[in-house]
């Protein structure tokens, strides 16, 4: 990484640490101890001033792919990282003898915020599969009337256009870009790409489209309460999640242990 862009992240992620929430390790990424309130404050402050808060959520498949992977975790560092999932509470259990005060997944933190959010927002999507962030784009109006939602672009973008792509989010800058990739494509492309110029919050948000465009069923309400919504995805999609959650939730399980043991608190 070059000693530039290393000086402008360490810059970056003194301005978060400045924002006046504690953060807890977890596998080298140090995620925010705040509730919903003080998570959508952040946003909202970012918006209203013309700030710039890249957002990212982590949960176990976060923390293993960020494993071995230095400059992600160097790049995540100058984000507001929240806790997802009922493994990185174990984590913190484990690691800080206490949970997280709230479960932010993005799929229930997005419509939460788009249904308390008072002010009218312009919402960008980009990525997913072609069409998927359209059938999103449709349903969100619905459901949110008083926000603009519009689609920036698909995730299968080719190099040449990123280009354009940029310009046009500089064109029209919208309060919150939501980028759907995957970990950790999403993460570097925010990281990497993104700017102040680009849009106020950026947030990495995965299969989040698919399920605003109603691709993926949600888990029955009593699953989603348990925070057992992983094994519902897992028993939907097997093919495609079972590395994630088969091989992945031992794996971090490991890593915390190991982390535990090194005193890495």
């Amino acid at each position: 990484m070059p000693a530039a862009l290393s000086l402008a992240l360490a810059n970056d992620a003194e301005r978060n640490w400045r924002r006046g929430y504690a953060r807890r390790d977890i596998g080298g990424i140090g995620v925010a101890v705040v509730d919903q309130a003080a998570a959508f404050a952040e946003l909202r402050e970012a918006i209203v001033e013309g700030g710039h808060v890249k957002l990212a959520f982590c949960n176990a498949n976060l923390v293993n792919v960020a494993s071995g992977d230095a400059g992600l975790r160097r790049s995540l560092a100058t984000f507001l990282v929240l806790a997802d999932g009922i493994g990185v509470d174990l984590g913190s259990w484990l690691l800080h003898g206490t949970p997280f005060p709230a479960n932010l997944n993005g799929t229930d933190f997005f419509p939460a915020f788009f249904a308390a959010e008072a002010r009218p927002l312009s919402v960008g999507l980009l990525g997913g599969r072609p069409g998927v962030a359209d059938r999103a784009v449709e349903q969100l109006a619905r459901r949110y009337p008083r926000h603009r939602f519009r689609v920036v672009g698909h995730g299968y973008h080719a190099p040449d256009e990123e280009g354009r792509l940029l310009d046009g989010l500089k064109a029209d800058r919208p309060d919150l870009l939501l980028v759907a990739m995957g970990n950790p494509v999403q993460e570097r492309f925010i990281a990497w790409k993104l700017n102040a110029q680009h849009c106020a919050v950026a947030a990495g948000v995965g299969a989040l489209f698919d399920f605003f465009a109603g691709e993926v069923p949600r888990a029955p309400e009593r699953m989603r309460k348990a925070r057992l919504e992983w094994i519902y995805r897992l028993w939907l999609e097997p093919r495609r999640l079972w590395r994630r959650y088969v091989l992945g939730n031992p794996a971090f399980l490991a890593r915390m242990t190991r982390q535990y043991l090194a005193g890495g608190r």
